[in-house]
């Protein structure tokens, strides 16, 4: 059962281990709100989970500790359970998906677990743990679905009433709903009135699907940057926690959870992970009532692979008019290139790359295509540079 009582009593439990992680003011991520941010990826071990996965362990018995622990994760449940069990003296096993980023396979085995890797996503790796924990007699450590595991998360509830005095709204990320759960129960039995939303990527939106539905539903499949949210089906308690606590479950897309990842960045030198970044995202693209409010969204982590967080950074710079493609048709003559290029810098962008051919079948057979990628400051901009380049007769695409 989860008690107000279990969640306080995880929070002291959790008290030597983990980090009360800052509160910060965030003005320039969306206007009109007063936004603050609860900052998960500076926790230990970069994610909440450490919460869940150490007050766990504190609770199981000697025998279940002597057969050692299983866990299967997108990666930050990994972790967390692999640093618990070795604080704890216990061997760990975890499953992941072998999609999974390589810096949190390497920061799995980091912590001291074994690490199982099982083609598919986070539901494949989980069927697996269970498969070896029958046949090896492994405890199970489940990253969402579990009272202890959800009064932990559930800490994080307890240190943003402490932090934001006024608070109007939370914003949560939702994969399996172990987070949300912790936080919306530990905030809604304390502070009613306060409104909790959640966030799922729309290429994985299991607990919105299920919510809406008012039935557990399972996806076919999943696709999203935010891998860490990627569940194909919500626990039951978790389900059902959701029903009762949680005021509303909206989805953010790739583009939008890569432009919050560039936000976060760039306006408070902060990694997030796409899963970290998709409150933020739901706040940045009004995806919630934050209007007047005084609103916490939570970066549920920071465990992003370095090589994905470049692509993240394009889609960001893209999606927020940083950055532009065009393709113009010109005649093929000496000084054409010069023309446009001095177009564009006496407008203000910088030109980042350049490619040119000769005509297509169907266009001029004197005309070439030059096609530009320019850093610009925002659309208006972009569209300042189209008209100009149109206006002075050249056609673009």
């Amino acid at each position: 059962m989860l008690t107000l009582d279990k969640v306080y009593h995880a929070s002291y439990v959790l008290k030597e281990v983990i980090r009360n992680t800052d509160v910060i003011s965030a003005p320039k991520i969306r206007s009109g709100c007063n936004l603050f941010l609860k900052t998960e990826n500076l926790q230990v071990t970069g994610s909440f989970k450490v919460r869940g996965a150490y007050y766990k362990i504190s609770q199981l018995s000697e025998e279940e500790k002597k057969r050692g622990v299983i866990a299967c994760s997108a990666g930050n449940h990994a972790q967390g359970v692999a640093l618990a069990a070795t604080k704890s003296g216990i061997s760990s096993l975890i499953c992941l998906p072998d999609g999974a980023p390589i810096s949190k396979v390497e920061a799995t085995k980091s912590y001291g677990a074994q690490v199982c890797l099982v083609k598919g996503v986070y539901d494949d790796a989980y069927n697996r743990a269970l498969q070896l924990k029958d046949e090896c007699g492994y405890t199970f450590i489940h990253p969402f679905n579990d009272p202890d595991v959800i009064a932990g998360q559930g800490t994080i509830g307890l240190e943003i009433l402490d932090q934001i005095k006024d608070l109007d709204a939370v914003v949560v990320p939702i994969g399996g709903g172990g987070l949300i759960s912790g936080v919306a129960f530990a905030i809604k039995s304390l502070r009613p009135d306060i409104k909790v939303y959640g966030v799922q990527a729309t290429g994985a939106p299991s607990m919105l699907n299920s919510v809406a539905h008012s039935r557990i539903e399972k996806l076919d499949s999943v696709s999203t940057i935010a891998d860490g949210i990627a569940v194909k089906q919500p626990g039951d308690l978790t389900f059902e926690l959701c029903q009762k606590y949680v005021d509303e479950i909206v989805s953010v897309n790739d583009d939008e959870i890569s432009s919050a990842i560039l936000a976060l960045i760039e306006q408070h030198k902060m990694i997030a992970e796409g899963a970290g970044a998709v409150a933020v995202a739901a706040v940045m693209f009004d995806k919630v009532p934050v209007q007047g409010k005084n609103v916490c969204a939570l970066i549920s982590g920071g465990n992003i692979d370095v090589t994905i967080l470049s692509r993240v950074i394009k889609r960001g710079l893209l999606m927020t008019g940083r950055n532009h493609a065009m393709s113009i048709e010109l005649p093929d003559k000496p000084g054409q290139l010069a023309h446009v290029a001095a177009i564009i810098s006496s407008l203000g962008a910088n030109v980042i790359g350049v490619h040119h051919e000769r005509s297509n079948e169907g266009s001029d057979v004197t005309g070439c295509f030059l096609r530009v990628e320019i850093e610009t400051r925002n659309f208006d901009h972009i569209q300042q540079i189209r008209n100009r380049l149109t206006s002075e007769g050249f056609k673009l695409f």
